[in-house]
């Protein structure tokens, strides 16, 4: 990749309008599912799969089923898209809200 190209790539990743939300992600082999939040829909799977990988996720639960099953039993999802929220504070509340309810809904433990 030439400069010029490196330089436009990251350009437009600075650029990109980033997506907050709730996501799940699930555990096929024993059926555990945790939902979580995020600032940054489209980069929270590679975020995780990382501490997972390297055993220092937060969430003990999640690392135990990580490490019992594999990364090959695990699915990611998005649950809910929050596009319109610019003012931090709100789409902070917000994410917190929507979580609770994500959480109840499915009987599904935290990220």
């Amino acid at each position: 990749m030439q400069i010029a190209d490196r330089k436009a790539a990251t350009a437009a990743y600075k650029e990109r309008k980033s997506v907050a939300g709730i996501y799940a992600c699930r555990c096929e082999a024993s059926g555990q599912l945790w939902v979580g939040r995020a600032p940054d829909l489209a980069t929270i799977e590679n975020r995780l799969r990382f501490t997972l990988r390297h055993g220092s996720h937060r969430q003990r639960s999640l690392q135990a089923a990580w490490n019992a099953h594999g990364p090959d039993a695990f699915r990611f999802e998005a649950l809910e898209r929050l596009e319109d929220e610019d003012i931090a504070y709100v789409l902070d509340r917000v994410l917190k809200e929507r979580l609770a309810h994500w959480r109840a809904k499915l009987g599904a433990e935290a990220l």
